[in-house]
């Protein structure tokens, strides 16, 4: 999904839930609003925090896209279907849809 797709879908009646998988200081740093951190390197440990997800739309992100299509793999194997990568991460969300978010 490109960045201006999910900013489309997020304003939609029905979002899908953003799931960060970058590490903490990155997501203090910045994070799309109403996203919720697990970290890559926690979420064979933290899955059962998202479990309610399990049925729901999902778009995942990190920096550039590759931490969140393991993400998505890791998270297929435990019967997560509706599973999206944001193509290009956050850096490509704040280069085509909203500046004001920091690159780093």
């Amino acid at each position: 999904m490109t960045p201006s797709e999910l900013a489309e879908r997020l304003r939609s009646p029905n979002p899908p839930h953003l799931l960060d998988v970058r590490e903490a200081e990155e997501h203090a740093f910045c994070a799309l609003p109403g996203s919720v951190l697990v970290a890559l390197s926690e979420l064979q440990e933290r899955a059962g925090d998202i479990v309610a997800w399990k049925d729901d739309e999902i778009v995942v992100y990190c920096h550039h896209g590759v931490r969140s299509a393991h993400a998505i793999g890791f998270l297929r194997g435990l019967g997560f279907a509706k599973l999206t990568n944001l193509g290009g991460g956050i850096d490509r969300w704040s280069v085509e849809v909203d500046p004001a978010v920091p690159r780093y």
